[in-house]
């Protein structure tokens, strides 16, 4: 019997495959088993570290958003409690960027939450 080797197709997927290894170093460009296995696990990573990125992000905001806080006499968590009794819906990340470019703003914002707090 003669073996089918699905021919353009299968050239077609493994020109993709190559494609995408194209600069790891080693076999791990050039060898269609070793480059399989390398994008399966680079695939995995990459969407592992699509999470990690986010959380990375928050901590960032998060750090900042404290940092700012206590340079007007309040800690993260009291200025976030207050925050959410004051009723204003802010996330992490836009607080951050008040924080950073509008100073006055964000003073507005910590006299709210105190306030709030009381």
């Amino acid at each position: 019997m003669v073996r089918v080797t699905m021919g353009a197709p299968r050239r077609q997927k493994k020109n993709r495959y190559f494609k995408q290894a194209k600069g790891f170093r080693g076999g791990r460009s050039t060898l269609w088993r070793t480059v399989r296995e390398t994008l399966l696990r680079a695939w995995a990573f990459s969407q592992r570290d699509r999470r990690a990125k986010k959380r990375m992000f928050r901590r960032l905001w998060i750090v900042r958003v404290n940092a700012a806080a206590r340079a007007r006499g309040m800690s993260y968590s009291a200025f976030i409690d207050g925050l959410k009794k004051a009723n204003v819906v802010l996330d992490r990340k836009q607080l951050s960027e008040i924080a950073i470019h509008d100073p006055a703003g964000f003073d507005a914002l910590v006299k709210e939450a105190s306030a709030a707090r009381q």
